[in-house]
């Protein structure tokens, strides 16, 4: 069954319908324009969100930043970022395969529907204009049959008249006779016409109009059937991406089950440990014998706890009782040497000696009083030293160690450049046309200033870390060679060969590490890495690897972008972190 065989006579309803089913096309695609807005704002909205609440923004070295609860809601964060990510990719998906694609197929489809409307309507308008002829045919065919009649029977009147002339009755037959010729030769192009129109008619119906009205139901039906497919594509635009905004869910489901709240208690105490002893019981002094005070230093006992900042340590202050804003500069390191084991019963105390009642009241009332007021006055900012020594004893030594670990940085960085110019001037006193070598005499010269500074200030460092109890594992810097014993030597710069127990840190080119590996005993490994590039491992301290070597992980990247490994038979050394792909023992 088909348009032109059973509404052969419907054209106005078949015009209407493919234009209603064109309008549902435009309408469709309005929709998901709209859709797509949505999404994008959607997405937008999103994305600020995550960045309205992306702690990122605060300093690198915020303290937070360590706490699980805090690194997995900047997973959150990320997982919905990326979320928003992929409803941008949902509107622009259905933007390019639905919107410009049916709005394109659209105008196509008006097109053509344009195209078969003409040819309907001149096949109309031929017809019409075949019936007009016909119609003008036969009413000439009436007109002169009607007048051949009256010429007729005027001639056989005339004939019949008496006193009619035989002229005037031979003129009577006389038209009567053309008349009737004419009328027959209206009958017969009347005939003429019927036949024509008859034959155009039935082209019309049954030729013409039918393939007419076949194209457009195929027009309409691959309209449908292109609407058919938006409708498809609507759903599995958003089904394509629909695994990854699982991915997306799961990373923030597994951010919640990355959140140890054990672990965020340990990181508070390492923040925060300040390393002072606990306070000691404080004695009993009896002052109903303050009379002999001054003749006896037994009587008062042995003050512990606090009461150990009077005597000959009461230029200390207690540093969680004590207001810091309130330091001078010669009280702020109180910790400048490690903190001697306490016995059993508490830190040990110094005696008061011979001081008289009234100055051990003064002394007590003095160190009473911040007590009260102690947790108030912790927020109040100290003058902050060079050393750290404002700091308790714990976080100093961390602070020290944070600070040589940059120093080494820094030093390791214009050791490099010190190596680079000084092959660079070799070069130019080679090949004088490349490059004069006075020309680095300034970048050499500050730089020698940079690596004194900068060794200065990590012996300096070294020596607070000793105080304070720090391990000082740094990297020491100097310049070596190997003699023909295979034995180390260190050069200055003039060449000559000094002792490598008392290296110049000023002269530096490569860096060798304190702990050699032949003198530590074999740790267990703590994971498994294969190597994505090969190394030659030419440096001091590096070991070589080829792509795809497996090796066994024995210590991790610190931050300076190297991990210690170690091969079957023994061999240990570094390689660049990002040259392997790791695996940690769980």
């Amino acid at each position: 069954m088909d348009w032109g065989t059973e509404l052969w006579d419907q054209y106005d309803i078949i015009e209407k319908h493919t234009q209603s089913g064109l309008e549902l096309v435009d309408k469709y695609v309005k929709f998901v324009k709209e859709r797509t807005e949505i999404e994008q704002n959607y997405a937008k909205q999103l994305r600020n969100l995550s960045k309205k609440y992306n702690l990122k923004r605060s300093g690198k070295d915020e303290p937070d930043c360590r706490f699980s609860s805090y690194q997995s809601f900047l997973d959150v964060l990320n997982e919905m970022n990326d979320y928003a990510g992929q409803r941008e990719l949902i509107a622009e998906n259905m933007m390019m395969n639905i919107c410009i694609d049916l709005t394109k197929y659209l105008q196509d489809l008006k097109q053509e529907r344009k195209t078969y409307l003409m040819e309907a309507k001149r096949a109309q308008q031929s017809l019409e204009s075949t019936y007009k002829q016909l119609d003008s045919s036969k009413k000439r065919f009436e007109r002169e049959w009607r007048e051949a009649e009256r010429t007729a029977q005027y001639a056989e009147k005339t004939d019949q008249d008496i006193n009619a002339t035989k002229a005037d009755v031979e003129k009577a037959k006389q038209q009567a006779h053309m008349r009737s010729q004419v009328a027959e030769e209206c009958k017969n192009d009347y005939a003429a016409q019927l036949q024509k129109y008859n034959k155009e008619q039935n082209q019309f119906y049954f030729n013409d109009m039918p393939l007419i009205f076949n194209k457009l139901q195929d027009l309409d039906e691959r309209r449908v059937r292109k609407l058919a497919q938006g409708y498809i594509l609507f759903s599995d635009t958003e089904k394509h991406v629909m695994p990854i905004i699982g991915k997306c869910l799961e990373g923030i489901t597994k951010a919640g089950t990355n959140v140890n709240e054990r672990n965020d208690s340990m990181v508070v105490i390492e923040q925060n440990k300040s390393g002072f002893e606990r306070p000691g019981d404080v004695e009993f002094e009896d002052y109903s014998q303050g009379i002999n005070r001054a003749s006896s230093d037994s009587s008062l006992g042995t003050p512990k706890g606090p009461m150990e900042l009077l005597g000959k340590n009461r230029s200390k202050n207690f540093w969680l009782f004590s207001k810091k804003s309130k330091l001078s500069p010669a009280t702020l390191s109180p910790f400048s040497s490690p903190p001697a084991p306490s016995p059993a019963n508490g830190p040990p105390s110094p005696k008061f000696g011979r001081d008289p009642l009234s100055y051990c009241l003064k002394e007590i009332n003095k160190t009473v009083k911040p007590r009260i007021s102690s947790f108030r006055t912790l927020r109040r900012s100290p003058t902050v030293t060079e050393d750290f020594a404002h700091l308790p004893p714990e976080q100093r030594r961390k602070r020290l160690q944070q600070k040589l670990e940059e120093i080494c940085r820094e030093l390791q960085k214009e050791v490099d450049q010190s190596e680079a110019l000084g092959k660079m001037k070799d070069v130019y006193e080679k090949n004088p046309q490349m490059g004069d070598p006075a020309s680095l005499a300034s970048q050499i010269s500050q730089t020698s200033q940079n690596i004194e500074r900068l060794s200065g200030e990590l012996n300096k460092y070294e020596t607070w870390l000793a105080e304070a109890g720090g391990r000082g594992e740094t990297l020491r810097y100097k310049t070596h060679t190997f003699n023909n014993n295979g034995a180390h030597d260190v050069l200055g710069t003039d060449g000559a060969h000094s002792d490598e127990s008392a290296p110049d840190p000023s002269h530096a080119i490569y860096a060798e590490f304190d702990d050699d590996f032949e003198d530590e005993e074999l740790t267990a490994p703590i994971g498994k890495c294969t190597a994505m590039y090969s190394f030659p491992g030419a440096s001091e301290g590096t070991i070589s690897m080829q792509e795809g070597e497996v090796l066994s992980v024995v210590e991790e990247d610190k931050g300076d972008g190297w991990t210690r490994v170690r091969r079957n038979n023994g061999d240990e050394g570094y390689i660049p972190s990002s040259y392997v792909t790791v695996n940690l023992n769980k």
